[in-house]
């Protein structure tokens, strides 16, 4: 039998009616959330997997002084997490600055 994109058919023929088996439709659910459950995990996965780049780091990545990165904290815009006295920035709120900066552009 060949598989069929149900969502392709459905976006090309909107009004269009299927019949199908109940068994067929409860496979096709499972499936769904099989799909999204590994989503899901993928994206915990990879958000347990944050990284605190060092001040310099940071600095050099954004191509600002760290001046600018200090000014950042004190505005909330950007802070700092401190380990035992060295300050780390949250690689994730680096890379919504980055996509933020890339919109604006």
């Amino acid at each position: 039998m060949k598989n069929i994109n149900l969502i392709e058919v459905a976006k090309e023929h909107p009004g269009m009616i299927v019949s199908i088996s109940v068994g067929d439709l409860v496979k096709a659910n499972k499936e769904l959330l099989d799909n999204t459950v590994r989503d899901l995990e993928k994206q915990l996965s990879e958000a347990n997997q944050e990284t605190y780049p060092s001040a310099d780091k940071v600095a050099e990545m954004l191509g600002v002084d760290r001046s600018t990165l200090w000014r950042w904290e004190k505005t909330e815009y950007l802070v700092p997490v401190r380990f035992g006295g060295k300050v780390r920035y949250r690689m994730s709120d680096i890379n919504n600055i980055i996509n933020q900066q890339k919109s604006e552009d």
